[in-house]
């Protein structure tokens, strides 16, 4: 008992030896506080640098023009049958003409029951799906805006995009809107996969910041002209790494006026049906094998054979290995020939039959 009242007196006599000495310490030190001190008088700054002022304007120009869109999902509540509207995901889009049309990525709306487009202004609007091109990733929606709220964005070229040129990237990622990444062209001519495993070609890659929520918004060039939609980031964290991807304008404008047109792109084809893949590899057929010939069809008119059916096998079919000299492998890169050309354009096949290699005229046709 005597040796702990030892052991407490000496911690108070600790405590307040330290106590002492702080407030001594205190005391004899010199005070750091000024009660006449004032704010710093302000730097001219003079101009702004003439790259600083382009990307003000560009970014003042296009913002107008760039949307937010949530898409939306219904979900039900499977112990009280409850319904519940759930925000499924962000993206962005762009004022594509007056009559509130908006072009953004597929991907960010294909699974929505329901879509809300937000304007520059903040004002939210009832998105409603005017048609699509997965293939593409791209999707037109359209909004009930009057005409003075919309601003279209200005439209440029890909086709003659060169490495190293400047780019601007507006769009919404994580959520924030208008926010603008710079950068450049870092390649052209690079392929990516939709969400339906066709590839998109010609599309180009960017060091823009893009993250999630940038899809669907535009890629800018430094005359603020729309060159490409926003569509992917190479990313294993899933956030911009310096690569990103756009689709070309000039795809864009081929493809948005066929979807306001008729929901949907209207291929050209030639009223056959294809093998698949695997069964071509299988075969070790070099081209695409034409399993059947429509009757009527544009085909059918060329003269085009089928694959037969005889007891014990068959007898396949035309191979076709080139269009207008362009070499064709598979079904994917047929029907990517075949977008080159319009409905009733006329394409020469390079046709592998059992008595030799022929080719054949074919009238493009409609194809689902």
């Amino acid at each position: 008992m005597k040796n702990h009242n030892v052991r407490e007196k000496r911690i108070w006599t600790a405590v307040i030896v330290g106590v002492v000495a702080w407030l001594l310490f205190q005391t004899l030190q010199p005070s750091l506080r000024d009660p006449e001190a004032l704010p710093r008088s302000i730097d001219a700054r003079g101009d702004l640098a003439a790259d600083e002022k382009t990307t003000i304007d560009i970014f003042r120009s296009a913002a107008p023009s760039v949307v937010y869109i949530t898409s939306i999902t219904v979900r039900q509540n499977i112990f009280n049958l409850n319904i519940y509207e759930i925000p499924q995901g962000t993206g962005s889009g762009f004022i594509w003409d007056g009559s509130g049309r908006i072009v953004t990525n597929y991907h960010v709306i294909s699974d929505a029951n329901r879509i809300e487009v937000t304007l520059a202004d903040h004002t939210t609007w009832k998105g409603v799906l005017v048609g699509a091109a997965p293939d593409k990733d791209l999707a037109v929606l359209q909004i009930s805006a009057p005409a003075s709220k919309l601003q279209p964005i200005s439209l440029g070229e890909s086709s003659d995009l060169l490495v190293g040129q400047k780019v601007f990237a507006i769009g919404n990622p994580f959520g924030l809107d208008q926010t603008l990444t710079t950068g450049i062209v870092s390649a052209i001519g690079r392929e990516i996969k939709a969400i339906t495993g066709r590839t998109i070609h010609n599309v180009i890659q960017t060091d823009a910041a893009i993250n999630p929520g940038n899809s669907g918004g535009p890629l800018l060039d430094s005359a603020g002209r729309l060159i490409g939609v926003n569509t992917a980031i190479y990313s294993p964290s899933g956030a911009s790494s310096g690569i990103g991807f756009a689709v070309p304008v000039g795809e864009v404008n081929r493809v948005v006026p066929q979807i306001i047109r008729h929901g949907k792109i209207i291929k050209p084809g030639l009223g056959i049906t294809l093998a698949n893949n695997r069964l071509m590899r299988e075969l070790d057929i070099e081209g695409v094998l034409v399993l059947q010939v429509i009757p009527g069809s544009s085909a059918a008119k060329a003269g085009l054979h089928g694959t037969k059916q005889v007891r014990g096998g068959f007898i396949l079919g035309d191979i076709i290995q080139a269009v207008n000299g362009s070499s064709v492998t598979s079904y994917d890169s047929l029907r990517n020939e075949l977008e080159k050309y319009q409905i009733g354009d006329s394409v020469e096949l390079r046709l592998v039959r059992e008595n030799g290699v022929v080719s054949v005229a074919v009238t493009l046709e409609p194809s689902e």
